[in-house]
């Protein structure tokens, strides 16, 4: 979502919420033949007991709040995705939880990797997306997926901090904003890195048709890319 590679990386679309709500009535009315007239009794006609359904209304329950915490890391902690020699080192990163909305329209909870610096703007930008029940598929730190950017991708992981080099088309070699701590990708596969005839992940394919906005997707004016920019961040499409 918001990075800086060399390239286009394309990308928001609205989680469209639909409450279904059912009713269920009913009842019969039955009217009983009247026996046969006699001059001195009158025809009687006995209805039937009527049965009511009582129409009910599923309960509404408020959305839970969003929620954030910031912890240090050691570089343990951190795992696979740092070693000596990044540019920054876990004194200068910090685990920010924060709570989010998946794809099925529950609150989940997720921890990002990020510089220090970013916590503000990652706590502001993620109440946002939560607040607006923006869809995220996963949020977890790249060492789950053995500091493989390749493997979190593809499970469409959002992610921070990841001590790796840039993708660029002239092959230059130079430090991620990852491996700052100050880049995040949202929903790798609905919004995939585009670099020539590559995508990443490959998975994201069909999703580098941007005029189909489907839910998870970041596209100019929608939720995901305004919520970034309101924090100052730049977003990767532009």
């Amino acid at each position: 979502m918001s990075r800086r590679r060399s390239g286009s990386a394309v990308g928001a679309a609205i989680l469209l919420l639909t409450l279904l709500t059912a009713a269920c009535g009913g009842g019969s009315d039955a009217d009983d033949a009247a026996p046969p007239s006699v001059p001195s009794t009158p025809a009687v006609t006995v209805p039937a007991p009527t049965t009511t359904i009582p129409v009910t209304t599923p309960p509404t329950t408020a959305p839970a709040a969003f929620t954030s915490a910031v912890t240090p890391v050691t570089a343990a902690e951190l795992g696979a995705s740092w070693r000596a020699g990044c540019p920054v080192g876990p004194d200068q990163l910090r685990r920010v939880d924060v709570t989010y909305i998946d794809f099925d329209g529950r609150p989940q909870t997720g921890a990002l990797i990020v510089h220090a610096d970013a916590v503000d703007a990652v706590q502001a930008v993620f109440r946002r997306l939560y607040d607006a029940r923006f869809p995220i598929r996963r949020i977890e730190p790249v060492d789950r997926y053995g500091g493989s950017d390749d493997a979190s991708m593809a499970a469409d992981n959002t992610s921070g901090f990841n001590c790796r080099s840039a993708v660029r088309a002239d092959g230059v070699e130079q430090w991620s904003s990852h491996a700052y701590g100050r880049a995040i990708d949202v929903n790798p596969l609905e919004n995939p890195y585009v670099l020539g005839r590559t995508v990443l992940p490959p998975e994201g394919a069909p999703f580098t048709d941007r005029a189909q906005v489907r839910p998870g997707m970041a596209v100019a004016g929608g939720p995901l890319v305004d919520a970034f920019a309101a924090s100052g961040w730049q977003w990767g499409g532009r």
